[in-house]
């Protein structure tokens, strides 16, 4: 066994592969761009280098950079971890020819299943069943458009060298095929380096079914059950779990030996994913689903894996590129219970998804559960990286315990002033139809309305800032000289005669004012003070301290980050409260038709220009950032009286990209 290992990669991943390897004895390194300098990946490691700019293409994506740190450290080995150079086979070749252990599959593995179309055909050779579609290498648009005539709308345009979404489009009518597939092409180009696509036969109510398969130098080759990544938005993945609801074990059987052949086909060793579409609309049937692509790597979604199998899969990957065997033969390799993982994105649902970026002066997650992160508080989030930063996984005994578990997890979040899509997730877990194993990849788009934060406020969250402004007001009151009433609760407690002090005030949220009514006894840690709240909703009672009040006998989390806020957790989302009337949020797309960038980025397509009608929703501009792209829309019919941008520029945060004119104002 090697004595060191370099991880080339960032995060959360990092910090997973150096737990597994500080547990074997192994001396870890790690690599680092500029925006990284102070990442929790790098205080993890016993050792750090510099790789190069934040962006990644200069750092992360550099193989001679992470060769020469290899080299540099003395490294034995090198883990890719997942995206950057995870599925690069060139590189695992210069590992090889540097004398360096590369902890993954052989690159010949690679370059068979790397490519998209050849890894089809590649697949039909060995029997496993694929979906209908086009993967020639004719590329040109009149080939493109006629195959996917031919296939039948709606379509799925997909980077040949894909993956976590990107690069893939689906299209429902003839006369928006040429649009999808120039933003298919671009993506592909910019995240992979290849425009090039193959197009499927898009499947109406589609699960999203993967096989974890692990092979090694011996010949031998299992699997280790399937997982279930059906709960997608935008093809991204947000709740995975395992095994999959619905699955029969002739259905089980069947699916993992065609992963088994797929991987013997290419002679695999390590850890990798056999990914499948299935079918859903009759259940699941071994004759409806079919070979997508294979993941020659670790997927983000292993710990799920790991929790029903007791396998600590890092660690075979550790002992595999070492040499060793696989430790369990196939019917040794246990499945007991049910696991869920929610990927917490730094995001706002609430404004289109949009990614969110800055430091985290607030970040609190679950302690009672397996918790994957790369990120800390006073941390940064980037604009540079994906903006995953945490997976929250859980394992019960029942697929219905594992869903109230994780539904409980994500209200549990407290990040600020990113945002976050963990209320979001909790009420997907909550959701009737996804408690009853009724979901597909559609799931979220169709459901979206009830998913995304209610705009009403609700009752506890006005509860609890009424709580905290009152123990906020306690606390001055406590700390004055000689317990006389601080100013502070002076100002907001007023006297009466032989009746306990009241307080009248107000908070705003969005624009709109709540009247609160606080009466109590002060006495601070252990006060307890009636509130009212607009008149309508009674009374409760509120006790504790400043950051934790309880409402009715629950404990809810505030935060107040200057005077003139009050923050409520309230159920994994954030709701902000202003103790004076304030404006609201200015949102990407304003009231008057300005366009402006929500975060910096690079502007890759320009649809329209300065004159052109616009209707509501049409693309105007689209901004790359965080290694998606996002398109900003017209918020009305109307006309581009402004176009600032162009092609290939940068942007920063709030700069107004374009400007629509109402037609009438036109």
């Amino acid at each position: 066994m090697f004595k060191s290992v370099l991880v080339a990669n960032r995060g959360e991943i990092a910090c997973r592969v150096f737990r597994t390897a500080r547990r074997m004895g192994l001396r870890t390194i790690a690599v680092y761009s500029e925006a990284d300098a102070d990442a929790l990946h790098v205080r993890e490691a016993d050792e750090a280098v510099l790789i190069g700019p934040a962006a990644a293409r200069e750092s992360y994506l550099d193989a001679a950079k992470v060769l020469a740190a290899a080299k540099a450290t003395g490294a034995e080995a090198i883990h890719p971890g997942y995206g950057f150079l995870s599925e690069n086979a060139d590189f695992a070749e210069a590992v090889a020819a540097a004398g360096i252990v590369w902890i993954g599959p052989k690159p010949s593995s690679i370059r068979a299943m790397g490519l998209k179309d050849a890894a089809k055909k590649l697949m039909i050779e060995a029997g496993v069943p694929v979906t209908p579609g086009y993967q020639g290498e004719d590329q040109s648009l009149e080939t493109l458009t006629a195959e996917a005539n031919r296939i039948g709308f709606p379509v799925l345009i997909k980077a040949v060298a894909g993956g976590g979404g990107k690069g893939m489009r689906k299209v429902d009518r003839a006369e928006d095929f040429a649009e999808g597939l120039a933003s298919a092409q671009r993506e592909g180009q910019s995240s992979f380096g290849d425009p090039r696509v193959l197009i499927e036969s898009y499947i109406t109510r589609p699960r999203h079914i993967e096989v974890q398969v692990f092979g090694d130098s011996h010949g031998k080759v299992v699997h280790l059950h399937e997982r279930d990544c059906s709960l997608q938005r935008r093809h991204q993945k947000v709740i995975e779990e395992a095994p999959a609801p619905g699955m029969d074990q002739a259905t089980r059987d069947a699916v993992t030996a065609a992963a088994v052949r797929a991987a013997k086909a290419v002679d695999y060793q390590g850890a990798g994913t056999i990914e499948f579409i299935a079918d859903a609309s009759d259940g699941l049937k071994a004759d409806r689903i079919w070979f997508m692509e294979m993941n020659t790597r670790l997927q983000v979604e292993h710990p799920v894996t790991e929790a029903i199998t007791g396998v600590d899969l890092v660690e075979w990957q550790l002992r595999v590129a070492a040499g060793q065997p696989i430790p369990l033969a196939q019917e040794d390799i246990p499945m007991k219970g049910w696991a869920m993982e929610a990927r917490l994105y730094a995001e706002d649902p609430a404004n289109g998804f949009l990614p969110s970026i800055g430091r985290l002066d607030h970040f609190v997650l679950p302690d009672d559960i397996r918790v994957d992160t790369g990120v800390m508080q006073g941390g940064e989030v980037s604009q540079f990286y994906d903006p995953m930063i945490a997976k929250l996984i859980v394992h019960e005994d029942s697929r219905e315990a594992a869903a109230a578990r994780l539904a409980d997890a994500c209200r549990e979040v407290e990040v600020w002033p990113v945002k976050t899509n963990a209320g979001f997730m909790a009420r997907c877990l909550d959701h009737p139809r996804f408690v009853a194993g009724d979901v597909d990849t559609g799931f979220i788009a169709a459901e979206e309305g009830a998913l995304i934060a209610p705009a009403q406020v609700s009752a506890r969250a006005l509860a609890a800032a009424a709580g905290q402004i009152g123990l906020e007001a306690d606390a001055a009151a406590f700390d004055a000289p000689d317990n006389v009433l601080a100013p502070a609760r002076a100002g907001l407690f007023g006297f009466r005669l032989n009746a306990a002090p009241q307080a009248h005030t107000a908070v705003h949220h969005d624009g709109a004012a709540h009247a609160l009514t606080l009466s109590g006894e002060p006495g601070w840690y252990a006060r307890s003070s009636s509130f009212t709240v607009n008149g309508d909703f009674g009374s409760a009672q509120i006790y504790g301290e400043p950051g934790v009040v309880v409402v009715d006998g629950e404990v809810v989390s505030t935060l107040s980050p200057d005077a003139g806020r009050v923050l409520v957790f309230d159920g994994g989302d954030v709701v902000e409260f202003h103790r004076r009337k304030s404006s609201g949020p200015v949102g990407g797309s304003v009231s008057d038709g300005g366009l402006r960038a929500p975060m910096p980025g690079k502007i890759v397509a320009a649809p329209v220009k300065a004159g052109d009608a616009v209707a509501k929703g049409q693309p105007v501009v689209v901004l790359e950032a965080m290694k998606m792209e996002h398109a900003l829309t017209a918020p009305f019919d109307g006309v581009v009286a402004e176009f600032n941008v162009a092609v290939g520029d940068q942007v920063t945060d709030g700069a107004v990209l374009a400007v629509v004119k109402a037609a009438d104002a036109a």
